[in-house]
């Protein structure tokens, strides 16, 4: 399996394959509105605006597996959109952890294990680099400013063709 055989949903409930994004770069990120770490979502915005022309799509994934998101996934991207003008794609509210995650985040984690080789998504605002291949090319703590991913970004961009 590659991230391209999965299929995800929109906050409004539309399905589309990860397929769509083919030949870009992909920021993916588990989020949480009520999260200290969420005025990263201004980062994330950033990143986004920054390098969306050079093939960069920053993919937002609310989960409430730590009790800090809304109650629903049009409210979640709602608050996002006002609050931190968010303008990248939001996802529905859904696990990251354990045996109902997500496939999406299970193949992640597996991909590309966090600390000491733990699979598990420790908290919100754990980020994924993918290249233009598909593959992680790095898995990013949730403290980790979004900017700081820059220079990786940066490297990717330039080492992949369109």
């Amino acid at each position: 399996m590659s991230i391209y055989d999965y299929t995800v949903t929109l906050e409004n409930g539309e399905n589309y394959s990860l397929s769509k994004y083919r030949g870009q770069l992909m920021v993916i990120v588990n989020t949480a509105t009520k999260c200290g770490f969420a005025p990263q979502f201004k980062q994330l915005e950033q990143l986004y605006k920054t390098y969306a022309d050079q093939g960069l799509i920053v993919l937002g994934f609310p989960s409430n597996q730590f009790k800090q998101e809304v109650s629903s996934s049009e409210e979640a991207a709602a608050a996002c959109r006002t609050t931190y003008g968010v303008s990248f794609p939001m996802h529905t509210i859904a696990d990251v952890n354990g045996k109902d995650a997500l496939p999406l985040f299970a193949y992640l984690t597996k991909t590309a294990p966090g600390a000491l080789g733990s699979s598990a998504i420790k908290w919100n605002f754990t980020k994924f680099l993918i290249d233009r291949e598909g593959n992680v090319v790095k898995r990013y703590a949730p403290k980790t400013n979004p900017l700081k991913m820059t220079d990786e970004i940066e490297t990717v961009l330039k080492s992949s063709v369109k």
